[in-house]
């Protein structure tokens, strides 16, 4: 195992966090997802950091979960195992900055997971998606969770139910992913459109992220009700007043953060 297992840098607001295992295709074991919410933890406390990138080193971004874990743990460190991913999971969602994962190579299972956990997805032409523990007798049904919210019902059970993996182009357009890029052009594409959200408020950023997960959970009414009070708390931070002055006025707005 490399000495570490996460890479985590940061760059005009831009923060790097990097599977570093490529030796093990990238395992999401216990190790691992501690590590990576550790990051995840001192990220969302750190206001420099406007934007988050997850990647991988080598041809696979991540295989999920260590089998050899699953298979030679006990009832409870197998209960861990799960616990330790659904934290990291919802910690992407409930993290403050955007997440955008960056694919290259395969993502199956909790590899996947991740992928669909995140708020963005760019992969690059030979990525594709997976989630075939079926084949092996273990049905993928913590990847479904994030992969269902993310492509809808239909398309989720065929890949759970065949384990067959999809293309990056038919990832995004069943909404796995939100676009597909050469290979060569995946690091910058990730970076520009990072440095696009960057440009952004990050206070309305942070507070139009979470109302956009919490409207999902709603019925349409209540969606409406707590949308409108959002937007109404939106209008009362400067960025807002600032946002909408510089507009009216055909000049570029500075926030306040």
């Amino acid at each position: 195992m490399p000495d570490k297992v996460i890479v985590q840098t940061k760059d005009e607001g831009i923060a790097i966090l990097t599977l570093n295992n490529p030796d093990r295709r990238n395992v999401l074991s216990v190790e691992v997802l501690e590590t990576l919410q550790d990051a995840l933890r001192s990220i969302s406390l750190d206001h420099d950091v406007r934007v988050v990138i997850i990647k991988s080193m080598g041809p696979v971004f991540s295989s999920g979960h260590d089998l050899r874990q699953l298979i030679d743990g006990s009832t409870e460190s197998q209960r861990m195992l799960f616990a330790a991913c659904t934290g990291v999971m919802t910690s992407i969602r409930n993290l403050p900055q955007p997440v955008i994962a960056q694919v290259r190579g395969l993502a199956t299972a909790a590899g996947c997971q991740l992928v669909a956990s995140c708020d963005l997805a760019i992969a690059s032409s030979d990525a594709s998606f997976a989630t075939p523990g079926v084949q092996i007798g273990l049905f993928c049904t913590t990847p479904g969770v994030a992969v269902s919210r993310a492509i809808g019902a239909k398309k989720a059970m065929e890949m759970l139910l065949t384990g067959q993996p999809i293309s990056a182009y038919d990832a995004a357009e069943v909404g796995l992913i939100n676009r597909v890029v050469s290979p060569g052009d995946l690091d910058q594409s990730v970076l520009e459109f990072a440095k696009q959200i960057c440009d952004a408020s990050s206070y309305t950023v942070t507070l139009g992220k979470q109302a956009f997960y919490k409207q999902l959970e709603l019925g349409i009414s209540d969606a409406y009700d707590m949308a409108e009070e959002t937007m109404v708390r939106n209008l009362q931070n400067q960025d807002a007043k600032e946002g909408i002055s510089a507009f009216l006025e055909k000049r570029s707005p500075k926030w306040s953060n």
